[in-house]
C-alpha cells in the first residue's frame, strides 16, 4: 500500500480502455490539469507503456511521451518513476526493455510476456515513489484489460490495478464505432473481480449532440452494473496535442508556403520533433507514407529519428526515396536529419558489435561526409545549444546509440553549452543533421530556421499547449461528472 500522512492510501483512479487509441492519454492529461487547477497535487502514473516517442528526465531516464504531456498537466518535472517500464519497439516481434528509466534488455515478445510479472515489484515501487506526498495520482492503462490472452502476469491493466487495489473508470471511443459492444463487452469478457473493480465508464469523441446518446449510457448501466460518467463530445484541439503513438499521425497540416516533408520510416521515433511545426500557420508539413513517392515541390526534407537506424535506412531505400532525395537535392531543396536521421546522411553506419541486428557496416545516404560507429553506450541527457548558423538557442535531449565523426563535423550545426559540438553541415550548407531531439520546440530556433526560408513565426510553443490543456481540463469539466471520479478515487483510499 502507498501510505500518506492521514487516511494510509493516496488517492488515485485508474482509466483503463476498450481498446487502443482510445483517448485514454489526452483525458489523462486533460484531468491531471483538472485537478492540478483546483489547487491538488496530482501525479500521471503508467505501469508499462509501449512507444519510440520518450522524454527524456533531468537525469537523463526515458519515459513515454504521453506522461511527459501528462506531468506537463500537473505543471510538475518528469520523473521515471512515472512511466517504470517502457517498450520500446525495435522489430515486429522484439523491443527494447526500459525499466525506471534505464535500458534493462532486448526481448521478444513472447520472452518478455514470461517475464513482465518479474517487474511488478519495481512498478510498485515507482507507483509508491510517485504517489509520496501527492493529493491523486491518476493512472493511464495499456490497450484494454478485454485482451484476457495477455492477462497472465499482466502488470499494465487489471494486474496492476488489483496489486495496487485501484478502482477503474473505463473509456471507450464512439467515434470508431460499436461502443455499446465494445463496453458491455469488455464486461463480459473479464473476471467477476474484475467487473467489480472497474466503478464507471465515459464516452469519448462524440459528434453531435451529447443527450442523443443518452438511451446508449442507460443501457449499458443497465448491462454492466456500471456507473455512466459522461459522454466527452469530439476535441478539435486535441490535434495541437503531442501524440505518442505514430499511428495518431496524420498525413498532413496546414497549408502554409514552405513544404517540410517528412518520409514516415517503419521503425519512426521521437516524431514529437514535429509538433511545433504542425501550429506552425506558415508551413505545410507533410507526412510520406510508405510506397508514396516524396513530392518534388519539397523546399525541407526532414529524415526523422529513428529505433533502428539500420534498418530503416534499407526501408527507405526500398520505397525509393533515396532516388526522390537525390533529385530534391538536385533541385536545390535542404535535407535535414535528426538523430538516426543525421546518422542515414552520413556515409557509412557502422555496427560491429550488431546493436541493431547483425554486425556489419553499411553505406549510407552519403550528403555528409561523416560516419557513425553503433556502440552499446546510449546517450539520454538533456542538451542545450546554440544554434551556429543563427545564434539562437536551443534546449532539446539527446537519445541515441552510436557516435559520428568526420570532416563535415568540423562545421556543426549546433554547439553545446559545456562546449562540444554537435552535428554537421555540408560544404553547400543544404544538408545537416543534429543528434538534438525537440529543436523546434525553441521557439527561438524555430524562428530562425523559418526566417531562413522567408517564414515568420509568431508562435510560443509551450505556451500554446498550457493554453490548450487548460482548454481541455476545462471541456471534461464541463462534461463528466468530476464529483464522482474525484468519489471514486477517494472512497476507495479511505476503505483500504
Amino acid at each position: 500500500m502507498v501510505e500518506t500522512k492521514a487516511a494510509g492510501k493516496v488517492p488515485a483512479i485508474m482509466v483503463q480502455g476498450t481498446g487502443s487509441n482510445v483517448g485514454k492519454s489526452l483525458i489523462v492529461a486533460g484531468l491531471c490539469r483538472l485537478f492540478a487547477n483546483r489547487g491538488l497535487k496530482v501525479r500521471p502514473f503508467k505501469p508499462q507503456n509501449m512507444s519510440n516517442n520518450a522524454a527524456v528526465t533531468a537525469d537523463g531516464g526515458e519515459i513515454g511521451r504521453a506522461q511527459a504531456l501528462q506531468a506537463m498537466g500537473c505543471r510538475v518535472p518528469l520523473s521515471v518513476h512515472m512511466n517504470p517500464v517502457l517498450l520500446k519497439p525495435e522489430t515486429d516481434t522484439g523491443a527494447q526493455v526500459i525499466v525506471q528509466g534505464k535500458r534493462y534488455g532486448t526481448m521478444r515478445a513472447r520472452e518478455y510476456g514470461k517475464q513482465k510479472a518479474e517487474l511488478l515489484p519495481k512498478v510498485l515501487e515507482s507507483f509508491s515513489i510517485n504517489a509520496s506526498g501527492v493529493d491523486l495520482v491518476i493512472v493511464e492503462g495499456a490497450g484494454s484489460p478485454a485482451e484476457i490472452n495477455l492477462r497472465s502476469g499482466d502488470i499494465a491493466n487489471m494486474g496492476f490495478a488489483e496489486a495496487a487495489d485501484l478502482p477503474v473508470i473505463l473509456c471507450a471511443d464512439i467515434d470508431r464505432g460499436g461502443v455499446i459492444a465494445s463496453v458491455v463487452g469488455t464486461c463480459a469478457v473479464l473476471e467477476e473481480n474484475e467487473r467489480q473493480r472497474i466503478k464507471g465508464f465515459f464516452i469519448n469523441r462524440f459528434r453531435g449532440d451529447p443527450s442523443l446518446f443518452d438511451e446508449g449510457l442507460r443501457e449499458i448501466e443497465q448491462r454492466t452494473g456500471w456507473q455512466g460518467v459522461g459522454v466527452v463530445p469530439w476535441f478539435a484541439d486535441a490535434a495541437k496535442l503531442p501524440a505518442e503513438d505514430a499511428l495518431g499521425l496524420a498525413d498532413g497540416f496546414g497549408d502554409g508556403g514552405l513544404k517540410i516533408v517528412v518520409p514516415v520510416i517503419s521503425r519512426i521515433a521521437n516524431f514529437d520533433d514535429l509538433d511545433p511545426l504542425r501550429l506552425e500557420p506558415g508551413v505545410t508539413l507533410e507526412l510520406v507514407q510508405p510506397g508514396t513517392p516524396l513530392p518534388g515541390d519539397a523546399d525541407v526534407v526532414l529524415l526523422p529519428g529513428s529505433k533502428s537506424t539500420v534498418g530503416d535506412l534499407a526501408f527507405f531505400r526500398r520505397q525509393g526515396w533515396d532516388i526522390d532525395l537525390k533529385a530534391h537535392h538536385r533541385r536545390g531543396g535542404h535535407i535535414l536529419g535528426v538523430c538516426g536521421g543525421y546518422q542515414m546522411l552520413g556515409k557509412i553506419i557502422s555496427d560491429p558489435d550488431g546493436i541493431e541486428g547483425s554486425p556489419g557496416t553499411v553505406e549510407g545516404l552519403g550528403y555528409l561526409n561523416v560516419e557513425t560507429i553503433l556502440t552499446a553506450d546510449k546517450s539520454t541527457v538533456a542538451a542545450r545549444a546554440t544554434h551556429v548558423a543563427s545564434g539562437a538557442p536551443v534546449s532539446g535531449y539527446e537519445i541515441h546509440v552510436g557516435r559520428t565523426s568526420g570532416p563535415d563535423c568540423t562545421n556543426p550545426m549546433m554547439r553545446l553549452d559545456d562546449g562540444r559540438s554537435d552535428g554537421a553541415v555540408s560544404a553547400d550548407g543544404r544538408v545537416y543533421g543534429t543528434y538534438i531531439h525537440g529543436l523546434f520546440t525553441a521557439d527561438a530556433f524555430r524562428t530562425a530556421y523559418l526566417n531562413a526560408f522567408g517564414v515568420r513565426s509568431d508562435l510560443c510553443y509551450d505556451q500554446d499547449i498550457d493554453r490548450i490543456l487548460d482548454d481541455l481540463a476545462g471541456h471534461l469539466d464541463n462534461v463528466l461528472d468530476v464529483e464522482a471520479i474525484l468519489n471514486i478515487a477517494c472512497g476507495a483510499a479511505e476503505n483500504a
